[in-house]
């Protein structure tokens, strides 16, 4: 189970060593459920990611207000703790919340954005839109 996105931040604060954080993203990679057949389909994947990045935000209606459900997975270790970190930042928002808030933001301030390669940057930044575009469809349709 993912520890929430607060624990995570915390967590990385007190992590100085590159390598530590790069094995703590691998673990929380490992805490995802597996996504499965019925994630990885073309309509969840996440272009514009080097490896394999599926994504599917739905809605809890049956929280009040209606909450975001987000599941992921990848076939990298080091990606799938990347798209971990999208799930424990988005998982639970609404979707209003989530439309309003920059996963980007988050993961340079964890320190990711110096020390992974500029194609994995890619990556994250093609993981937020995908997750930001999903959220602002879904709070729209909240609206109506």
């Amino acid at each position: 189970m993912l520890p929430p996105i607060a624990t995570i931040v915390e967590n990385f604060a007190f992590i100085e060593d590159w390598e530590e954080r790069y094995r703590y993203v691998i673990e929380l990679g490992r805490a995802l459920p597996p996504g499965g057949e019925d994630l990885q389909t073309e309509s969840n994947k996440v272009h514009g990611c080097a490896s394999q990045v599926w994504l599917d935000l739905g809605v809890d209606r049956s929280a009040s207000p209606p909450r975001l459900s987000v599941r992921g997975d990848s076939d990298a270790h080091i990606v799938r703790g990347l798209v971990a970190l999208m799930v424990a930042l988005f998982d639970g928002k609404t979707p209003s919340e989530a439309a309003a808030t920059d996963a980007f933001a988050l993961y340079t301030e964890l320190g990711l954005a110096e020390h992974l390669t500029p194609q994995r940057s890619n990556g994250v930044r093609a993981m937020a839109d995908r997750i930001h575009r999903d959220a602002v469809r879904l709070a729209a349709a909240d609206a109506r």
